[in-house]
Formats: structure tokens, sequence, C-alpha cells
């Protein structure tokens, strides 16, 4: 670390960083000391005890690096934190979609390009600039990459606060934006912490098609459609797929909901724009995708992260909590001998399901979801 800089030259330092930030397509930025707060860890232990995060057992072996920061990255003082909003332009409005039953819904952060790579050069990018201004200096930079409270640390820095869907939020921006952390060992100036302001509204709790909220700031992953069609790497548990609707991929409607996101701006990003039409893809035509075309098709995306069984097997599940059509019928049966036991599992349910006299719709209430601010 610089011996040079003293609290002044720190203060200064921190309102370039700041206008650095904003050059490089971060609408936020905030400072936090390099420690989580004892709530924070004890809210994280608990909902691990719960077995809350079923499968993901990355989240309890890396709990002690979540706790503590300078355990991840020895030395480190502050954590410069941001935030970039993702909701991709001109894309068919997200109500509009999920109430289309032949239709298949991704969630808005994947539509585009992969974030992990592009926050986190940015940010790479900032340190190189403090570095250029002040001469080497210890510093990591992060993405939902790495084993840190990133929306507790956020909150800390004074970039909104963790709502009861568990996100972060602003009053100026709601919830639509990634966060991003760079570690660093330079004692910069603290920002305050922002109060909550969701008050009595539960109307993220209410609209969870699955129910996965046991209650305020406390989500059960089992039950949530993001770790359902992204992180369950088995089969989808049969009482949760009727729910699921037309969701192949992550889930928005507690954010669709929130009236926060009445004050969400569209992204400037030309990287978050949706590629493929996929804001507005059928089924049918998703399923029919090969793994050689999704592999291509999803290229430098966070979509082909999953795979093409598992892609599939998503939309399986979709095909057959929607209309029984002909069309329906046609791209199950293509699959039906699959080499993929898990494929095969989830095509013969919605096959099944779709032969149903009398079936019941998403638990979510698509009403409610067209008045959505969003």
């Amino acid at each position: 670390m610089p011996e040079r800089l003293d609290p002044r030259q720190c203060a200064e330092l921190a309102e370039r960083i700041r206008r650095w930030a904003q050059h490089l397509g971060f609408q936020a930025v905030g400072i936090a000391p390099a420690e989580v707060p004892a709530a924070d860890r004890q809210h994280l232990d608990d909902w691990l005890a719960q077995g809350s995060h079923g499968d993901m057992d990355w989240m309890a072996e890396r709990a002690p690096l979540r706790h503590d920061p300078d355990a991840l990255v020895p030395g480190v003082q502050r954590i410069i934190s941001v935030r970039m909003d993702y909701f991709p332009p001109a894309t068919r409005r997200p109500a509009i979609q999920l109430a289309a039953g032949e239709r298949a819904y991704i969630s808005r952060y994947a539509l585009g390009r992969d974030y992990h790579k592009l926050v986190r050069k940015r940010l790479t990018t900032l340190g190189r600039w403090i570095e250029a201004e002040i001469g080497p200096f210890g510093y990591r930079a992060f993405t939902d990459s790495a084993p840190i409270l990133e929306k507790a640390l956020a909150a800390r820095a004074g970039l909104g606060w963790i709502g009861k869907n568990t996100n972060l939020l602003a009053r100026e921006s709601g919830s639509w934006f990634f966060l991003g952390e760079l570690f660093t060992d330079l004692p910069l100036p603290l920002d305050e912490p922002v109060g909550e302001h969701c008050g009595q509204c539960t109307a993220c709790l209410d609209i969870c098609p699955t129910q996965a909220f046991r209650g305020p700031y406390d989500l059960d992953a089992r039950r949530c459609i993001s770790y359902l069609t992204i992180e369950l790497k088995g089969s989808i548990p049969e009482d949760l797929r009727p729910l699921i609707g037309n969701r192949i991929y992550g889930c928005d409607d507690c954010q669709l909901v929130c009236p926060w996101n009445r004050f969400a701006e569209v992204s400037a990003e030309p990287d978050f724009i949706a590629r493929h039409g996929l804001d507005a893809a059928s089924l049918a035509e998703l399923f029919a995708w090969d793994e050689a075309t999704f592999l291509a098709r999803t290229e430098g995306m966070a979509i082909r992260r999953i795979g093409h069984i598992q892609w599939l097997r998503n939309i399986a599940v979709a095909l057959g909590n929607g209309p029984a059509t002909p069309a329906a019928e046609a791209a199950l049966a293509t699959r039906a001998e699959h080499d993929s036991e898990r494929v095969r599992e989830h095509v013969a349910w919605a096959r099944a399901r779709l032969r149903e006299p009398e079936r019941q719709e998403p638990a979510a209430t698509f009403a409610r979801l067209t008045q959505a601010p969003a």
C-alpha cells in the first residue's frame, strides 16, 4: 500500500474513483469496511443449518471465507462496491411472455452477455486506473465469482438495503442491477449505509409461484425457481414442476412486483441486449436446439453454464405446463427416447401432464404481474 496517502488524499482519491467508476458504466459506487457484520454472518449460518442451500454444497464449504473478507484477500482494508444496471432494452414485456404458455421465459439478467467477465474486467480496469494514479497497491476484482456476502457488503457501502426478497434494493433504481467488488488495501473513507424502505409491503413474498419464502428475508432455495432451473442438476421435484410455468432459466417475479422497480432504468450497455430473440422465443423452437446449436447460440452467455441436458429438462417441464397443442406434443415426442435418463423422465412427465383433463394453473397471478413496474 502506498505510504504517502494521508486522509485528505484518500478522500480526494475516493471522489476520483467515483468518477472513474461512472465512466466505466457503473451507476453507483460505495466504500465499505472489509468486515461482515455479525448479524449477517449469523443469518448465513442459520440459513445453511436449515439446509436452505439445497445441493449447493460449496456455499457451506466456503462459509468461513464469506464470514471474513481478510481470509479471502489477506490485507484488505476497504471494499469498493459497485452497481451496474442490466434490464435489457427493447425486450418483450416480462408479464406478456410469462402469460403466453407456449413461450419461454428467461430471467432478464441472462438474455445478453454473461455479466461476470464484463463487470470483473471493468473493475480490474478501475484498479489499474487507481494504480496509475497512486502507484502499486493491493487489489482484486470480483463479481458473483467468489465466496463473498456481496449484498451485505453493498448495503454497508450505502448502495441500498436488503429487501424482503433477499435482493439488494435502491430507492433510485430498484433491483435490476449487478453487483461487483474491488477489494483494496487502501484506507479510503467509508460511506454510510441507508435505511430500509420496504415498510409493510409483502408483494414479493406473495407473488412467488412456489412460495419459496418462509417469511421476510428468508428464502428457501430448494423451492426457488432460479435454483430449480439453474443450480439443481438432478430431477426437479414433481410437486414443484407445475408451479414453474414456462420459466426455463431463472425467475423474476419477486422483482417484477417490487414497487421500487418503478424507478429502475433500462441498461445502456449494448452487451445486455437480448440475443437470438430469447426474450420472445417459443418453447418448441428452443426445445429443437441440438447440443451444437445450444453451445453456439449461448456462447458468451450465462445460460451456457447449465448445459444442454438441463436446458432440455427445463423446457420439457415448461412444455408440460403449457397448452396441450399438437406442436407441444410433437416437440416432446422428438425427445422421448433421448440418451439422457433425466431428459426422458421430464419428457414423460410433461406428456402425461398434457393429457390431464383438468390442470392447475401456476400459482403466480399474471393479472398482478401485468401491473408490474418493469
